[in-house]
């Protein structure tokens, strides 16, 4: 079945709110505080979503300017998060939030419709509109996680993990690719429980080697928001604990991940 594109655009507005009620009521020295990523205050987090709306939307209306911009990035040594974040420093908190605001309508607006098979350029592997969109949503959630981590404020699961979940899985080859290393033929199952109880499931229901547990403990490991060992996963066998040791669901080089939590915490 088709995805429905209007109903996922929705799903990603919904998220959206949530990243903007979190930052909304922030004043300047609330924007510059440090977020668990090594060298990201509140501030970055928002100029890499709104930045990403942006070149995501140009992947979609004008590929060719995508992919001659992409050609000139790998040129001077390949994209650089860091280097992205640093461009647009020199912007308040009150200046972020409305490029956010726009950027995210436009994202919007412009997938709602979409043909969700048509194929996208990226960073990686082209993608269809839907997992374009989907992404879009994952990193939406992965660091609005950052700045819920660094507020101190602890988000209601919803049933948009799936979202997340579903490109997790997805990922795997990917994670394996990003760390030079082929991606093994084993399969692995994945069983998750939903916020509301129900049960996602991936993969060949007898396979050996299989992942279970919360889906918010597994999309926390895969978007690398939370050490292996701070989830409450039960990983069986060879093949299912290689890959949640390097899982990504994000594009660009392999990850550094996080450190174990503070005992206690």
């Amino acid at each position: 079945m088709p995805v429905d594109m209007a109903a996922l655009t929705d799903d990603v507005a919904a998220e959206s709110a949530v990243t903007r009620a979190l930052v909304a009521g922030l004043d300047e020295a609330g924007w510059h505080l440090a977020t668990p990523a090594a060298g990201w205050d509140i501030a970055d987090q928002i100029s890499h979503l709104a930045y990403f709306d942006e070149v995501t939307v140009q992947s979609a209306v004008a590929p060719e300017e995508f992919l001659a911009a992409l050609a000139k990035t790998e040129a001077d040594g390949g994209i650089s998060p860091d280097k992205i974040a640093a461009r647009f420093r020199d912007r308040t908190g009150a200046q972020l939030l409305a490029w956010f605001d726009v950027a995210r309508a436009e994202l919007l607006g412009t997938f709602k419709d979409i043909d969700p098979a048509a194929r996208l350029p990226w960073f990686g592997p082209a993608m269809s509109a839907a997992s374009s969109l989907t992404a879009r949503l994952m990193e939406t959630w992965a660091h609005t996680q950052d700045i819920a981590d660094t507020l101190g404020v602890t988000r209601e699961p919803t049933g948009r993990l799936r979202h997340v979940a579903h490109i997790g899985v997805g990922a795997r080859a990917f994670s394996y690719a990003v760390h030079g290393k082929p991606a093994p033929s084993v399969p692995v199952r994945v069983e998750l429980i939903g916020p509301s109880g129900g049960t996602w499931t991936w993969g060949p229901e007898n396979a050996g080697d299989r992942i279970t547990g919360p889906a918010l403990d597994f999309c926390l490991l895969v978007t690398q928001r939370r050490y292996h060992d701070d989830v409450a996963l039960t990983i069986e066998g060879p093949a299912a604990a290689e890959w949640m040791a390097i899982a990504q669901a994000f594009a660009g080089t392999a990850g550094t991940g996080r450190a174990p939590l503070p005992p206690g915490v």
